[in-house]
């Protein structure tokens, strides 16, 4: 098979489209997994609020109110999973989990009880881009300034004051807390940072496809997941703003994977095993990188020692 006819020019636009809007996710995992050290699984029903939110307020008129909508929506999901964890005490993971239960009621209210909402004939931020813009890239103009916008964001935010102390609290929190700065404070600001990514990405989505699901967030925590381990094994350590850019770059290669074993007829059913290898060779690459080595390492020293036997041999 000619590998032109695999990858073509509609297939990278397309991945790069969806993965720049999964981006935004892979950065709010970014925030709270990587930053803060806590497992949030609040992206799921999150995301899907997000989707919800952008698309009434979409039917109502407002495409570009729409993404402030859904920020606003997700950071309110990410307070109160902040609010459970530092103030009840539940644990991270839990309140994650309680919240995205308890989004799935909220999501089918704010899309009065239906499971599907179609924003076809309505107007979009892609629809205005097309109309001012034209030609084929227009969705993809768009959707990177946004996520240029928010990198650009995050790279500076992370650097200031308020900043350094969620990276500190990730870090230590009982250091951050004996320095006069309140941990709830900053995993709240964090979290609430986070979903509100999460959201706004849901809300891209539901303009982009012109419709919104009750299941469309089911499995996002995975997607996110793999791109940004993808990110940070191809960028690796290093400041802020590298590794904003990484996760970026992750998540558009995880999409442009799923899309070749798609164009190589992978069933859709299979696709949620193929994140799942994804991730899990992700993860492991470090490891396994580290291990070759020591194995290769191991052998040049045996290969040294029977080399010195042998001369001993000799003489």
């Amino acid at each position: 098979m000619d590998l032109s006819s695999i990858f073509t020019v509609s297939l990278f636009r397309s991945a790069l489209e969806t993965g720049c809007i999964y981006a935004l996710v892979a950065l709010a995992l970014f925030i709270s997994f990587s930053i803060l050290n806590i497992a949030d699984l609040t992206t799921d029903g999150c995301y899907t609020l997000g989707c919800a939110v952008g698309a009434m307020v979409t039917l109502s008129g407002h495409p570009f109110l729409a993404l402030f909508a859904a920020l606003f929506a997700g950071a309110c999901a990410g307070f109160v999973t902040a609010f459970l964890q530092t103030r009840m005490g539940v644990e991270s993971i839990l309140a994650g989990i309680i919240v995205n239960t308890g989004l799935y009621t909220i999501n089918i209210m704010v899309m009065k009880f239906s499971a599907v909402v179609n924003i076809f004939n309505y107007d979009t931020i892609f629809r205005i881009a097309k109309r001012t813009i034209g030609g084929e890239w227009y969705n993809v103009i768009v959707i990177l300034i946004v996520v240029l916008i928010v990198a650009l964001f995050l790279a500076w935010f992370l650097n200031t004051r308020l900043g350094l102390s969620i990276r500190a609290t990730g870090d230590n929190s009982s250091m951050v807390k004996a320095s006069s700065i309140n941990p709830t404070f900053t995993i709240t600001v964090g979290l609430c940072l986070s979903n509100a990514l999460t959201g706004l990405a849901g809300c891209l989505l539901a303009q982009y496809q012109k419709s919104c699901d009750i299941n469309i967030g089911t499995g996002m925590v995975t997607i996110a997941l793999a791109s940004l381990i993808i990110g940070e094994t191809l960028i690796g350590k290093g400041g802020v703003a590298r590794r904003v850019c990484g996760v970026i770059l992750g998540s558009c290669l995880y999409r442009i994977i799923v899309a070749l074993a798609i164009r190589l007829h992978v069933p859709a059913e299979c696709l949620k095993l193929v994140s799942a290898v994804i991730v899990a060779v992700a993860i492991a690459a470090p490891h396994l990188k580290k291990k070759a080595a020591y194995l290769k390492l191991r052998l040049a020293v045996r290969k040294k020692r029977l080399a010195a036997e042998k001369e001993m041999e000799v003489r």
